[in-house]
């Protein structure tokens, strides 16, 4: 019996970070006809992670307040990438997801033009990149976007979670030490390697 890809909402992000950033590997995510293999993802804690937005910024601990569980966390790092993040509400604790890189599956033509890059493993490899090549900007911000018609992420049973890496965060200079990054394994799309951070 095949069993139908199943979509995910509200209830999914209602769980601590680490697990919510685990279990989205191998999950599909789709903006506006482009769609891409979750491949690598980063998970925040609000409570006691210094690389958490929360740690410095009361905006973000009012975000988590004000918002529900899956709604677009959107903000643009060091002036130049915006950044596409979850928030996550659990009983053991609140949070962020980052989405680091995908697999490009759809859109690609739109996603080559956006980004000016002809490679299918430059187009999506990198939070940075992959908001360019899905069209992702700050207009997304505080918006519940599983609602929207124009976003979805869904799993098929069989094909996520059981690949997923824990390693090292990147591109963050406090709580270096956790492995809060999922991967996929042996993943040519990734942003940085594990073992390479």
């Amino acid at each position: 019996m095949i069993k139908e890809p199943e979509l995910l909402e509200g209830p999914f992000f209602e769980q601590e970070p680490t697990r919510c950033a685990r279990e989205l590997i191998g999950c599909r995510m789709k903006w506006k006809g482009c769609a891409g293999l979750i491949v690598e993802t980063e998970a925040y804690a609000a409570v006691g992670d210094s690389a958490c937005h929360t740690h410095a910024r009361p905006a973000a601990r009012l975000f988590i307040e004000q918002h529900a569980a899956g709604t677009a966390y959107v903000y643009l790092n060091y002036g130049m990438h915006w950044l596409f993040n979850l928030l996550v509400k659990g009983r053991k604790g609140d949070g962020f997801v980052l989405i680091r890189a995908l697999e490009p599956l759809e859109g690609l033509p739109v996603m080559r033009r956006r980004r000016g890059r002809e490679s299918k493993r430059d187009l999506c490899s990198g939070p940075g990149k992959l908001t360019q090549a899905l069209g992702i900007e700050g207009s997304l911000h505080g918006v519940t976007v599983l609602g929207s018609p124009a976003f979805a992420i869904w799993r098929t049973p069989g094909e996520t979670g059981e690949e997923a890496l824990a390693c090292r965060r990147v591109g963050i200079s406090r709580a270096v030490s956790r492995k809060w990054r999922f991967v996929r394994k042996n993943c040519p799309f990734l942003s940085v390697a594990p073992g390479n951070e």
